[in-house]
């Protein structure tokens, strides 16, 4: 897979999450930050998330944004809404997305919301089944979204493995 110019890009980020962390040291605690950030251009149809850790959360919130750069992935649209119904796993975290019709909006929740909106998805039901761990959501969110296909992008991929 080629690697993308994220300066052709208008990308925008959003935080989903930030945590605060501590390490228990002899005299004390010690305390840092861990932020997942989301990552997209809506009218391009990118999308990516990134895990930042440091000691101060704008130093994290940076770093996130900086991993989220690296793992951009191109979200396939239809009508404003996703190709098909599909099912997403990370950790004890599932996900179901179902396509909806113009004008329903995104009836999701927490960094499903925010990858949706990023990615340019307009109208889409989704649903976070089990862990509501804002890691396991959003990996499970983009999973999900990288395993989508058109129709016809499959019926091409059946033709060419029948032909070897």
């Amino acid at each position: 897979m080629e690697r993308l110019n994220d300066r052709d890009l208008n990308l925008q980020d959003k935080v989903i999450h930030i945590s605060r962390v501590a390490k228990v040291v002899k005299g004390g605690r010690r305390f840092g930050f861990s932020a997942i950030v989301a990552i997209g251009d809506p009218q391009a149809g990118y999308v990516g998330i990134g895990l930042g850790k440091a000691k101060e959360v704008p130093e994290a919130i940076r770093k996130g944004s900086e991993q989220a750069k690296k793992n951009l992935l191109k979200v396939r649209i239809y009508k404003n809404s996703i190709p098909h119904e599909h099912y997403g796993k990370a950790g004890a975290g599932y996900v179901f997305m179902k396509p909806a019709p113009e004008g329903t909006g995104i009836i999701a929740g927490g960094a499903m919301r925010t990858i949706f909106e990023l990615g340019g998805i307009k109208n889409v039901y989704a649903k976070s089944i089990g862990s509501s761990n804002p890691h396991n959501v959003a990996r499970a969110t983009m999973k999900c979204l990288s395993s989508m296909y058109f129709k016809n992008e499959l019926i091409n991929r059946r033709k060419s493995n029948k032909g070897e």
